[in-house]
């Protein structure tokens, strides 16, 4: 299936590949670490589990292993999902934070260990590997082990962002981050040459014991200790006690396509809740940057996210079910409150009748993977652990200390999160495409962006891929890359839209992968696209 028009393009003119065997990443050398895999005689999950752990050597302003992570794969049969986000330590509650930080604290800090719930990057490696790789597990992260004990020169897009971060006073204050990551007192610079060996030193340790080092071994003890020495509560036991989850992605029909995103606790419902509103419109009857086709979108995500804030959370603790948000009647319910005329700022509906590095592979097989990992707000939490060149997420600071809320901290429990891999299928079940977009809360809307313009107006991934986005903040707050016609700027903002038009792309729209298959992988193979957001590369055979 070969559906696109390939003229269309915009700023960056990058061509989409080609290929039966395919990798795509933000980072080069991520890429080639994935090629290298399936060129061994590996398979996609081979290739994605040393991409990925590459990325967290050459991009550590985004992820390292002290990341969470998901996936959704095509493994040539079925789909399947996995949740590898971290749980909340058990001394994790709300009257713990308010004893340390006061009665008005709302939610845990942003950074130090009180922002740091198990990390469950690694975790998802082992899982992904164990099931249905075909490698060992110790030539996965071969590739990683390299880059980290040599080095490598820091590209333009990560520079910008560690140097951005070396700014962050409470993230610069926190113990062992200043040694790990800004040598000379300073972050790199841009093509300057940076060494991670603590890492290189973790990363053989986890090979050596396929990860007992890291969730029962000298590793966890080492964070351990640590929490213990600057009044943290993460122990080795809840290191010892982290299993991922492997669960069943839950979807939503648009144009004959199915759009697949992780269930709960994880924010990918948004992006099934506003292509389920905007299935109620016809927007290829639309022009595709015009302003019509711009404000439905717009006004689909924020109805979406309006919901997405107020129920979701871990399962066992929503009021309502993502099979309840995603009711047909429901769904056509919010799209009649949108006005094709104004914009509005909405409020969560009643659906009860009665961050981040993405990368993607797929291979000749079929098997098709879709990653996703992440230490939130940049380097995370700040904590890091030098001689292991260990960096923990801040995923707890997502928790709520208002016993009201379903995202209310509790021990053993999992934050709302960003981060989301996404896939699609055809109606009939069969793989069609596996595809992500980094950034906070831009992920879902990055997600719809793409896929209305992929599906609805037949643009190429590498097209849809670098097109201008917008970006939904907070009420009638939007901003746009610096790419957009004014025009379309003006319009929206004629329609109530605030508009803010930014010139740094990579802060506010996220970069993405794709790699959308074209039939038989072994004959037509896919076409890959790589974001031209961040120093990305889509590379294959």
């Amino acid at each position: 299936m070969n559906p696109f028009d390939y003229r269309a393009g915009y700023g960056s003119q990058r061509l989409p590949l080609f290929a039966r065997n395919v990798v795509a990443t933000s980072h080069p050398l991520a890429a080639q670490a994935g090629l290298r895999m399936l060129a061994a005689g590996g398979n996609a999950v081979d290739a994605a589990v040393a991409a990925a752990a590459v990325m967290t050597i050459v991009e550590p302003c985004s992820n390292g292993l002290g990341s969470d992570a998901f996936c959704i794969l095509w493994d040539g049969q079925a789909l399947h999902g996995l949740n590898a986000s971290g749980r909340a330590p058990q001394a994790w509650t709300p009257e713990y934070f308010h004893r340390k930080y006061g009665r008005d604290t709302i939610a845990p800090p942003a950074r130090g260990w009180d922002s740091v719930t198990v990390p469950g990057a690694v975790a998802s490696w082992l899982a992904l590997s164990e099931r249905f790789g075909k490698l060992p597990f110790g030539d996965l992260l071969a590739p990683a082990i390299e880059v980290a004990e040599r080095g490598y020169a820091v590209p333009v897009v990560v520079g910008q962002k560690w140097a951005a971060a070396a700014q962050v006073e409470a993230l610069v204050a926190q113990p062992g981050f200043a040694e790990a990551f800004l040598p000379q007192g300073r972050a790199p610079r841009v093509g300057e040459l940076f060494k991670l060996p603590g890492a290189a030193r973790a990363l053989r340790a986890i090979a050596a014991t396929r990860g007992a080092a890291f969730y029962g071994g000298e590793i966890a003890e080492a964070l351990a200790r640590q929490a213990r020495a600057q009044g943290g509560a993460l122990t080795a036991h809840d290191f010892a006690a982290y299993r991922p989850e492997w669960v069943t992605p839950i979807a939503k029909a648009y144009r004959g396509q199915v759009l697949h995103e992780i269930p709960p606790n994880g924010q990918g419902l948004a992006a099934l809740l506003a292509a389920g509103i905007l299935a109620h419109f016809d927007v290829a009857a639309l022009p595709v940057d015009g302003v019509a086709s711009q404000h439905l979108q717009i006004e689909a995500m924020k109805l979406a996210f309006a919901d997405v804030y107020r129920y979701v959370a871990e399962p066992g603790s929503m009021e309502v079910s993502a099979e309840q948000l995603l009711a047909d009647d429901y769904l056509a319910e919010r799209a009649r409150l949108i006005d094709p005329k104004r914009a509005q700022d909405f409020g969560a509906g009643n659906p009860v009748k009665g961050g981040t590095i993405y990368l993607t592979a797929a291979d000749e097989t079929g098997m098709m993977v879709s990653f996703i990992q992440s230490n939130y707000m940049g380097f995370g939490s700040g904590v890091v652990l030098p001689d292991w060149g260990l960096s923990l997420q801040n995923r707890g600071h997502a928790f709520s200390l208002d016993a009201r809320s379903p995202n209310v901290v509790a021990p053993g429990k999992r934050p709302f999160h960003t981060i989301i891999p996404a896939f699609l299928s055809d109606a009939d079940g069969a793989p069609r495409m596996s595809f992500g977009v980094m950034g906070a809360n831009m992920q879902p809307q990055g997600h719809l962006q793409t896929l209305v313009r992929m599906v609805d107006y037949g643009q190429d991934p590498q097209a849809a891929c670098d097109a201008p986005r917008w970006r939904y903040n907070a009420g009638l707050e939007i901003n746009v890359e610096a790419g957009m016609d004014p025009a379309t700027v003006q319009g929206l903002a004629a329609l109530g839209h605030r508009m803010e038009v930014i010139q740094d792309s990579y802060q506010d729209f996220g970069a993405g992968q794709f790699i959308w298959r074209l039939g038989d992988p072994a004959v037509e193979g896919y076409v890959a696209a790589s974001d031209p957001r961040r120093d990305g590369q889509a590379v294959g055979w």
